[in-house]
């Protein structure tokens, strides 16, 4: 019988990366709620209510497909972890009694503003090997809709006003099943699909067209309450052991090429060597991931940027801090991070390098097959940086020929990515229509396309921040319309 349990010891070593899975994004440097990078959050396994998500191409479910080789009478642990936002207001204290709603509300040491913040949430059980097969196992569970007020003092000892904090119910099913397959060896495809079963439906704003932006962004902004936002699993076995999805046994090739995870990316986790514990996460991870030992602390962006967020952190004025401070508690430890490291710290950041591995073999390393040789990148006949250029080098007006047609800003071109391409994010967007923001040349002669997805919610905000994708031109079409 399927039992909750305690935190499982042995996803002690994976729940570090589990953690930066959980608060992967949750606040951007330079970590104020005003900034522009902050105002579109909760971005990965956000799993939506139903009547939500389909109509705009966000998720209600996902599902996660793994082999296992249990032994004996195995048990397997499972552990759902997401964030449940709640909607924080301010509010400042009137003198003649009560409190009124504020956007901001000044004290000695920060800024408070109303934010959403993230509060961690589990379901955890454990159920033997043996009850998964047939039926399998169904788990519902809920969270309460609740209501919190916290008193602000302010440095005089009185109360300067207080922090309303709403949460809304949310609802859902967690389903397990195992079916063993047929072959040499005791193998089982465990299924994990974990649905947001909220009720909750969608209304359109008074004086707003039904489907119009601002109608679609204000019932957004009221299902993110009602979400399991950064959703995912970590899985156990206590007698036996999972099988990698990502570099199987030859024997296992067919069967792991017909698991389904939708949404989801399962990978081994903990201690190197070990494969009884598997991380299931919306975001894409080798197997056994870990954290570079030289991060100081959680900086929410990623941990190979630690050095340059730790210090521009530390440059930001005291107003500044006073801001972040006032967004979320988190941001606040960021900030009193960032002004206590040590330089000893800040050096064993500077230059460190993370992708070498000990290559052995009488056939000496590897052979990196991405990495282009000199013919396949593409260059101008004359580099912008040559004196005998006609003229200097102008992202906003550059144009280029691609395929005999001139393309620049404001071209439409059709995103192909070229196999030298090994960033997999580049490579979900193949046969996506882009906008062209600008040309660009780096010092090599190369030529690179500043692009923005069509469709993409967040365009505006990249434009205004300069965050493009880029492409070289040879990995773009131009579409004919354009």
């Amino acid at each position: 019988m399927a039992t909750t349990a305690t935190a499982d010891p042995r996803f002690a070593a994976a729940r570090q990366v589990a953690d930066a899975v959980l608060l992967e994004g949750y606040v951007l440097y330079p970590y104020r709620a005003s900034a522009a990078k902050n105002r579109l959050r909760w971005q990965f396994g956000v799993l939506v209510p139903p009547a939500w998500g389909p109509a705009h191409g966000e998720h209600a479910c996902q599902r996660t497909e793994v082999l296992m080789e249990p032994k004996g009478d195995a048990t397997l642990a499972l552990e759902l972890r997401f964030l449940h936002a709640q909607r924080r207001t301010v509010q400042r204290a009137l003198d003649g009694g009560g409190f009124t709603e504020v956007d901001e509300l000044h004290l000695a040491d920060r800024v408070l503003v109303p934010w959403d913040e993230g509060t961690e949430e589990h379901v955890e059980l454990t159920v033997p090997v043996a009850e998964l097969t047939g039926d399998g196992v169904t788990v519902p569970f809920t969270r309460p809709a609740r209501d919190d007020i916290e008193t602000v003092v302010g440095d005089d000892g009185r109360t300067a006003g207080r922090l309303v904090r709403r949460t809304e119910e949310i609802e859902g099913v967690l389903r397990l099943r195992a079916v063993e397959l047929d072959g040499a060896y005791r193998v089982f495809r465990l299924t994990a699909v974990v649905e947001n079963t909220s009720p909750w439906t969608p209304g359109a704003g008074a004086g707003a067209a039904a489907g119009s932006d601002a109608v679609v962004a204000a019932d957004r902004e009221a299902a993110l309450p009602r979400s399991l936002v950064a959703a995912h699993l970590l899985l156990g076995l206590d007698s036996g052991s999972f099988l990698s999805m990502t570099d199987p046994p030859e024997w296992a090739r067919e069967a792991v090429a017909a698991c389904e995870n939708l949404h989801t990316w399962p990978v081994l986790a903990g201690e190197a060597g070990r494969a009884d514990v598997v991380l299931s996460s919306p975001i894409i991870l080798e197997d056994h991931p870990a954290i570079a030992p030289e991060s100081a602390g959680a900086m929410y962006d990623a941990t190979e940027i630690d050095e340059i967020l730790a210090l521009r952190t530390a440059a930001l004025t005291d107003q500044e801090k006073r801001e972040a401070r006032g967004t979320d508690a988190r941001a606040a430890a960021v900030i009193d991070l960032a002004d206590s490291l040590p330089p000893e710290v800040l050096e064993r950041l500077h230059g460190a390098v993370r992708s070498l591995r000990e290559v052995t073999g009488p056939d000496g390393p590897e052979q990196i097959t991405e990495i282009p040789d000199e013919e396949a990148v593409f260059r101008p006949d004359t580099p912008w940086w040559d004196p005998a250029g006609a003229d200097t080098a102008d992202p906003a007006r550059d144009r280029i020929t691609v395929d005999g047609a001139p393309v620049g800003p404001g071209s439409r071109v059709l995103l192909r990515p070229g196999p030298r391409r090994t960033d997999a994010q580049d490579l979900f967007l193949h046969g996506r229509a882009a906008l062209v923001e600008a040309v660009l040349h780096d010092v090599d002669g190369g030529v690179h396309l500043a692009v923005t997805v069509e469709d993409d919610p967040g365009a505006d905000i990249r434009r205004e921040q300069g965050r493009f994708l880029y492409f070289q031109p040879d990995e773009v079409t131009l579409l004919e319309d354009a």
